[in-house]
């Protein structure tokens, strides 16, 4: 799947005509556009695994309404709602991702659990998985770059928002 990247999330259905609201996956700007073939992730039975977006429009606070080719009712977009849209990687903008990443420098991190983190120096490709090193008071702390770790980058507020596993930042 690495010639894949996941680029959005899909929050809840929206309407009755299969609209859902989708945000951008962390760290990556809205990335989908009408025409955009994505492959939902993970697969539900009874339901798209592939679709191809219809329309998009903005409904604000970083949020947008997706229509998608065969998602047309609120049962389809209902069984989608919570998956990730992976789109191939020769359909997005050369060096999307990096470019994201690189504009992270210097947004504050702050853990659901244990509040202000520190600060995001730069991001690690490492082999294995993308790294986030934030300074802070604990010193330098490690990250990885992930969906289930990075649940929210919010650029307006140069913020990252994180779940981080229990012992993680115990130094």
């Amino acid at each position: 799947m690495h010639d894949w990247a996941n680029v959005a999330e899909l929050v809840k259905p929206k309407s009755l005509q299969g609209g859902l609201v989708a945000r951008s996956a962390p760290g990556l700007p809205f990335l989908l556009h009408g025409g955009t073939e994505v492959a939902f992730v993970p697969p539900v039975l009874d339901a798209p695994r592939r679709g191809v977006v219809r329309e998009v429009g903005h409904l604000g606070d970083g949020a947008y309404l997706v229509l998608f080719d065969g998602v047309d009712s609120i049962d389809s977009a209902e069984a989608l709602a919570g998956c990730s849209c992976l789109v191939r990687r020769s359909d997005l903008p050369d060096g999307f991702d990096l470019i994201a990443e690189r504009e992270l420098a210097g947004f504050e991190v702050y853990d659901e659990d244990a509040g202000f983190v520190g600060s995001v120096r730069e991001i690690i490709d490492n082999t294995a998985q993308r790294l986030i090193a934030i300074d802070g008071e604990a010193g330098e702390v490690l990250v990885p770059y992930v969906d289930a770790i990075v649940i929210d980058v919010d650029r307006e507020a140069r913020t990252v928002r994180t779940r981080m596993p229990q012992g993680l930042l115990d130094c």
